[in-house]
């Protein structure tokens, strides 16, 4: 099977972007992947969170502007932190040929690392762009790691991992070239 792509885009909707580290930022570069993976002709995958402070059509609920999918786009609606779980993600991916997913989104430790770590569970190369998943801002004290070491702890963990038979790169969005698949 040929080598395809496909950007997921996790989470990006109006109440968690609202509460996003780094929020602009992360949007501007999944932006940016988004008309270049358009341009090339590689599928944009949007999977919308939704349950109990995330009803469906809410305003919260929906995909922030910037990143809204449009019509020809495939949307993915998950109850959990796997995009997989009980959802049509992997049926998507297999009907459009995808070998590879490409990941951003919100949350880092949780809906994009669970996402990610299932993607090659279900035999598909990874992507993690670095600069392009966020997670929720908060105190740099606390139980919970600072946003800013979440990410980077979460990106050297997929520089590393180990996946047999599974390619597994982390890089910075600048970095996705969409015109070499």
């Amino acid at each position: 099977m040929p080598h395809a792509s496909a950007l997921l885009v996790i989470d990006m909707q109006n109440a968690l972007v609202a509460i996003a580290h780094r929020a602009a930022e992360t949007v501007a570069a999944i932006t940016g992947l988004r008309e270049r993976a358009k341009a090339a002709g590689v599928p944009v995958v949007t999977i919308q969170h939704q349950g109990d402070g995330m009803e469906a059509g809410t305003e919260g609920w929906r995909i922030v502007p910037e990143l809204a999918p449009g019509a020809d786009e495939a949307v993915v609606h998950k109850t959990s932190a796997d995009s997989f779980l009980d959802t049509e993600l992997d049926k998507t991916l297999k009907v459009l040929g995808v070998t590879e997913v490409v990941v951003t989104g919100f949350a880092t430790e949780i809906c994009v690392d669970t996402t990610a770590r299932q993607a090659l569970s279900h035999r598909y190369d990874l992507v993690l762009v670095a600069d392009g998943h966020t997670t929720s801002h908060r105190s740099d004290t606390g139980e919970y790691a600072s946003p800013k070491q979440s990410i980077a702890h979460h990106n050297e963990i997929f520089r590393h991992i180990d996946f047999p038979g599974r390619s597994i790169r982390v890089l910075p969005a600048s970095e996705v070239d969409f015109a070499a698949a």
